[in-house]
């Protein structure tokens, strides 16, 4: 059981040695901490808080710096969010200051705002796809088979892919497929719209068509995208200051991480709670090992009927957790009324 000043010390220590990056003496806890102790008790508190495996010494110096265990052990019982600034504060709503015409360019915009505010890499998941709804559906002949397929989705997102038609699907045959759609499934969630893929709608196709499949499979690839969750990545690079770039394999894997693949991501940030609060974790705690080296806050934000979606800082065991986790609570504030504000103007 540790006592108050030796939690005091432990506090110190960790506040010291994520600022500076220096290990942290007897000498600098004996000016900085907010009690008058002599130096030899403060070390006493330092060889208990060892023993307990909270902090360490270096080989370079008589300083400590904390543990694995001795963060997870602040992060759990002593951390102080502290508040953001009003420049933080201020950042933040410049940087969302612009005219956006798709919930994802505010998504995007969201993880360069936060890689820049604090140097570290930023993740952002969007809202939910639950309740995106279909809007409208069609294909742009472009010629030799080729179309444009384009839907649109409630939340003002625009997908389109290029296909090429085979060659027994006539223009005509395109036409009655695509009225069938945009009367039997504009206005459904998109989970509903795939259902009905499976269920009822190709009989009616079969009806104007002689081969529905082609079209059917155009369709299905162009709603998977849509409904698809899509996250962004701000500040990769930034992951090169804390990594040891002579360990290449470790760095490519690490990378990776952030391919087009969602999985891995997915892996990596957790289930989206909006009653998780903000959480942090440290390396060996993280989803793969390749990370152990890293920590990972993560905090969720809430838009309503419009769904739940995540920010996420990934950066070194060494972060300032209070200003961080003070100025990840702000952000996701701050991101979710302005996709609330996006919502409310896009459905007037």
């Amino acid at each position: 059981m540790l006592t108050k000043r030796q939690l005091l010390v432990l506090k110190e220590i960790i506040r010291s040695f994520t600022e500076t990056g220096q290990p942290v003496g007897s000498k600098t806890l004996m000016a900085e901490l907010p009690i008058h102790v002599s130096s030899a008790t403060i070390r006493n508190d330092m060889k208990a808080l060892e023993e307990a495996g909270l902090i360490a010494k270096t080989h370079s110096s008589s300083g400590r710096v904390p543990s694995t265990k001795g963060y997870r052990y602040y992060l759990d019982n002593l951390v102080e969010p502290a508040a953001a600034s009003p420049y933080e504060i201020a950042a933040i709503q410049q940087g969302f200051g612009g005219h956006f015409y798709k919930i994802d360019e505010i998504v995007a915009q969201s993880a360069r705002i936060l890689s820049n505010l604090t140097n570290y890499t930023a993740i952002t998941l969007g809202p939910e796809v639950t309740n995106l709804k279909l809007t409208g559906f069609r294909m742009v002949p472009l010629g030799n088979h080729q179309v444009m397929a384009i839907l649109v989705t409630n939340n003002g997102n625009v997908v389109n892919q290029l296909f090429t038609l085979p060659g027994e699907v006539s223009s005509d045959e395109v036409e009655k497929a695509i009225r069938i759609v945009n009367d039997q499934l504009v206005g459904l969630p998109l989970g509903q719209v795939a259902r009905k893929l499976q269920g009822d709608v190709p009989s009616l196709l079969f009806q104007y068509m002689a081969s529905p499949d082609g079209f059917l499979d155009i369709f299905g690839n162009v709603l998977k995208q849509a409904a698809a969750e899509r996250f962004y990545v701000g500040g990769r690079l930034n992951l090169m200051d804390y990594l040891d770039d002579s360990d290449v394999r470790k760095v490519k894997q690490i990378f990776s991480l952030f391919d087009d693949d969602t999985s891995d991501i997915n892996q990596l940030l957790g289930p989206v709670d909006d009653k998780s609060g903000v959480r942090v974790q440290l390396g060996q705690e993280l989803t793969p090992d390749v990370l152990d080296d890293l920590s990972l806050i993560t905090a969720s934000y809430n838009v309503g009927d419009h769904g739940t979606g995540m920010i996420a800082l990934l950066g070194p065991t060494q972060m300032p957790y209070s200003k961080m986790i003070g100025l990840l609570d702000a952000f996701r504030a701050e991101l979710a009324k302005r996709l609330t504000d996006y919502y409310s103007h896009f459905e007037q």
